[in-house]
């Protein structure tokens, strides 16, 4: 299979429990780089996981600015509906907030980012040519 084969497979799909780590890239822009920054601390802060930095440019296959968070299975059904209430600075945002990309780690990138790969909020297109 060519990269091109997985451009869409994970388009839309929530995020779903079933690997033993994950990443979530939280995506934002310069208007909402202090809310998407203060959404990964409080995650950390709660939820005692794992905070990357907070990327002002794109990196790797992230078609935006990012922060990566690290978690675990056991982290995962009280961090995913709360990532998916908080990524929306006001309650009328409805799917307008933060988009987030949930994957797997399994150690195969082009598969987490692909096949292992969940959304909250808008999905956004990845440049999977980083993994040819």
């Amino acid at each position: 299979m060519s990269v091109s084969d997985f451009s869409s497979a994970s388009v839309g799909r929530y995020p779903v429990n079933v690997h033993r780590v994950f990443h979530a890239h939280v995506y934002f822009d310069e208007q909402s780089l202090d809310f998407a920054t203060r959404l990964c601390q409080r995650a950390g802060e709660q939820f005692g996981i794992q905070v990357g930095r907070v990327h002002q440019q794109r990196v790797g296959p992230h078609p935006a600015w990012s922060c990566q968070l690290l978690f675990k299975t056991t982290d995962f059904e009280q961090l995913i509906p709360w990532l998916d209430a908080q990524r929306c600075e006001s309650v009328a945002c409805g799917r307008a907030g933060l988009s987030i990309l949930v994957h797997g780690v399994t150690g195969d990138h082009l598969k987490d980012h692909t096949e292992h790969a969940y959304w909250l909020g808008q999905p956004l297109v990845l440049d999977l040519s980083v993994f040819q």
